[in-house]
Parts: C-alpha cells; structure tokens; sequence
C-alpha cells in the first residue's frame, strides 16, 4: 500500500529496519522490532517483549507519544470489522484491570487489520 492508502487511514506493513532505526532510544536489550504497521503517521511496533503505539501529533508531527505496553499486561482484545453503512474497522486493546479500551484505532475499511489482529494472538497466546 502506497502513499495514498496511508493517507486514507489504510494501515500497511513497514520495514522493520527501518522503524528500529526510528525507535532505537526506546528499545531495551535484546528487543528488536518484529512487525511494524503504518496508519497514516502513527505506528503500530511489535518486539518481542511488548506492543509499541506511536502517536505523531500536530501538523509536522514533531510532537511524538509513543505508548508502550508488555503485551503480558494485555487482558483482551477486539476487532470489528467494516458494515455497508460503517467503513470504519475498530481495533479495541483492553489492559488489565481497566474495563474500557485503553486503545482505540479506527482503520478505513482495511484488511490489515486482521495481520494485526493475528500479530495481536501470536505475542499475547504465545
């Protein structure tokens, strides 16, 4: 997926490599970067200890919130997937203890959401 379809709010794979290169002050030892999305300017980072949401805000993006969760403080997940009506798919990541989404994405009648989704089942159920 090209330049449009991040700018549409599709999520697409990103090059590892790359996104390491990007967060390397934020990785621990022995914590590379297995699986990388893109939506739009954020990121979505799988290591292999826990879940990386990097949130770029404002207009140049300068501004950064990267959100880190171990993936054993996951209790649960969901995803609801595009209607006739709703275009929107919904990505809902629940932490423990909290009985509300502690994350929220919204992709644009996206498949990827399902690689996510399988990513999402892979690091949690081991």
């Amino acid at each position: 997926m090209g330049l449009i379809s991040g700018m549409l709010g599709h999520a697409s794979t990103v090059d590892v490599k790359t996104i390491e290169a990007e967060i390397v002050p934020l990785l621990g030892t022995e914590e590379p970067v297995e699986l990388a999305f893109k939506l739009v300017r954020d990121l979505i980072v799988f290591t292999n200890k826990r879940l990386i949401l990097v949130d770029k805000q404002g207009i140049t993006g300068k501004k950064v919130e990267y959100h880190s969760i171990p993936y054993k403080s996951i209790s649960h997940f969901s995803v609801e997937t595009a209607g006739h009506f709703d275009l929107d798919s919904e990505l809902n990541i629940y932490i423990s203890g909290s009985p509300t989404p502690s994350v929220h994405k919204e992709f644009k009648n996206d498949k990827s959401i399902f690689e996510i989704h399988k990513a999402l089942v892979h690091y949690t159920l081991g």
